[in-house]
């Protein structure tokens, strides 16, 4: 009996998938939930950044502090200035250093040749002529959706353990990190089954946006609300005050700008179909490098010649 045991154990151990023909291979790599979400985060940071820019349209400065008439100067300023030649000029303003930005901020020139003095053009905002009360009304919703959907995303990540298994890095990862800043200044992406996973400056790139950046900006978007300073009397002055607040709010977006166009351009030169395809249908493709092939074949060899001897 043992003697016949012993000859059925190779029939019941399991083949290694033959080698196929071609060299890649795709698998699912986003939910249906995740998908859905990264595009309403999408319209919802575009419209939120646009209406922003319309808002900041009606006081362009920034200031550090409780009030805006203490007398101190601006940390940033978006005006119109006549030139020595007579000319209204745009002008940028950064800690007391000026900059001429005529045609993009302060002065700039719309599809009909008319000149405008507005810190942010048309283009860039929404709505696209001056219209605060619309903008506040287009932000605030904007606003709110984004919060219940980044709070979904959270409670999702967190029980479908997408956060533990695909963003937490690990530490042989965040002991890695040197290479992998030198692999991304020099364009290299990760190929073959490496490229399944986030690399560790995607995960803390994106565990800092969810769980800092996010949340900072919207608790500093409740500062600026005079009703909530009302209910929570104080809580503001933790930050600085409320024009704090209102800087605070605006540099963590030009943040969020950054961010978004980093990723942007990694999607452009890792494959933008790919990626595109993997955030609409959940589908990834993988291209095996050499070394793969190579390995996988001496594997399956191996697994060959085991069982031919027994």
């Amino acid at each position: 009996m043992a003697h016949a045991v012993q000859d059925e154990a190779p029939s019941r151990r399991p083949p290694l998938p033959a080698w196929p023909a071609t060299s890649s291979y795709r698998y699912y790599r986003h939910t249906l939930a995740v998908r859905i979400m990264h595009w309403v985060n999408v319209l919802s940071l575009a419209i939120l950044l646009m209406s922003g820019l319309q808002i900041f349209n009606a006081h362009p400065r920034l200031y550090w502090g409780k009030s805006s008439y203490t007398g101190a100067p601006p940390i940033l300023e978006i005006s119109a200035r006549t030139a020595d030649d007579g000319k209204r000029i745009g002008v940028t303003s950064v800690l007391g250093h000026d900059f001429v930005t005529t045609g993009v901020l302060g002065v700039w020139t719309d599809a009909s040749g008319k000149s405008n003095e507005r810190a942010f053009p048309s283009w860039m905002t929404i709505p696209g002529q001056y219209w605060l009360s619309m903008a506040r009304q287009w932000h605030f919703f904007f606003a709110w959706l984004f919060l219940f959907n980044g709070i979904a995303y959270v409670l999702y990540a967190i029980f479908s353990r997408h956060l533990s298994r695909d963003l937490a890095p690990s530490r042989a990862e965040l002991r890695g990190i040197g290479g992998s800043i030198k692999e991304h200044l020099r364009f290299r992406h990760a190929r073959g089954e490496a490229a399944r996973r986030y690399n560790v400056l995607q995960k803390l790139a994106y565990l800092t946006v969810i769980f800092v950046l996010l949340p900072l900006i919207t608790l500093m978007g409740w500062a600026m609300s005079p009703a909530l300073n009302s209910i929570f009397a104080g809580w503001v002055d933790l930050f600085g005050g409320r024009q704090s607040a209102r800087t605070i709010h605006f540099a963590i977006a030009c943040l969020l700008v950054a961010f978004v166009a980093v990723h942007v351009f990694e999607v452009l030169i890792s494959g933008v179909l790919n990626q595109l395809r993997s955030m609409i249908t959940g589908s990834f493709r993988i291209d095996r490098d050499g070394n793969e092939q190579r390995g996988r074949r001496t594997t399956t060899a191996r697994h060959d010649q085991r069982a031919g001897d027994k």
